[in-house]
């Protein structure tokens, strides 16, 4: 089912872009400032509401790009909308792209980031600019993962087949143990379900303690007077398996 609280999680720190804010006067530092791509955006989207259930529209006044962002929740869609102006390169494609991201925001998506407060970053000229320098950007990500911790490995895909439920109709081993014996007819039946139970690695010792007490009560329900005397000495032919023993030795003394 989806959730719409997952659409505010954080990115992996190595999805986040980062661009030079403030410089200081000498150009030797910047404000760090953090921020998604559309197609992070987008990725989002598809992971916590489906590809099927959003749908974005744009409308263009001046140099200003709306951005209609809508997602279907149940079965009606809202909508929520923003809007950017011209970017620097390729002004109608970058409009777009922001404007996209900033709609997106208001659905919580990189909203997050806006919390992250001013990093300064050492600089290095690239033309008639400036950017960040390679070695500041492990420490970038090592601020993210410290301010908001890892994100989640799972936002809930609506898209993805659920889990198979496990299969609560199929009898465990000791069950069948128990079945085995309560379907004895004698007591050389009862003996051969008991021994093939008590040679079973895979019960546990309190699994183990419920068999011998099953036996115990069904052996009583055929009567004392035709209970063989070597009938618990046959018992003992199969030893437990050890750690089962000494599991069971514990309950007994307590």
């Amino acid at each position: 089912m989806m959730n719409l609280q997952n659409l505010h999680a954080p990115f992996p720190p190595n999805e986040i872009e980062w661009r030079v804010g403030s410089t200081k006067p000498d150009k030797s530092k910047g404000l760090a400032l953090a921020y998604l791509t559309a197609r992070h955006v987008m990725e989002r989207l598809d992971e916590v509401c489906g590809a099927a259930n959003w749908q974005d529209r744009y409308e263009f006044h001046g140099k200003r790009t709306i951005c209609y962002l809508s997602v279907r929740v149940g079965d009606e869609w809202v909508t929520k909308a923003d809007g950017a102006g011209d970017s620097d390169v390729e002004a109608e494609k970058g409009a777009i792209s922001d404007a996209l991201k900033r709609a997106a925001v208001k659905w919580g998506v990189g909203r997050y980031l806006y919390d992250l407060g001013n990093t300064w970053v050492d600089l290095e000229p690239a033309g008639n600019s400036y950017k960040i320098k390679a070695a500041e950007f492990a420490r970038l990500e090592k601020v993210l993962l410290q301010r908001f911790g890892v994100p989640p490995s799972d936002m809930g895909n609506v898209n993805e087949a659920p889990a198979q439920e496990p299969d609560e109709t199929a009898p465990s081993s000791f069950q069948s143990h128990i079945d085995a014996m309560n379907a004895a007819g004698t007591l050389d039946d009862l003996q051969k379900a008991f021994l093939a139970a008590k040679a079973d690695k895979t019960m546990s010792a309190d699994e183990a303690a419920k068999v011998i007490a099953r036996k115990d009560a069904i052996k009583a329900a055929f009567g004392k007077a035709i209970v063989p005397p070597n009938f618990d000495a046959m018992e003992s032919e199969i030893p437990y398996p050890p750690a089962t023993q000494s599991a069971l030795d514990v309950m007994r003394a307590g």
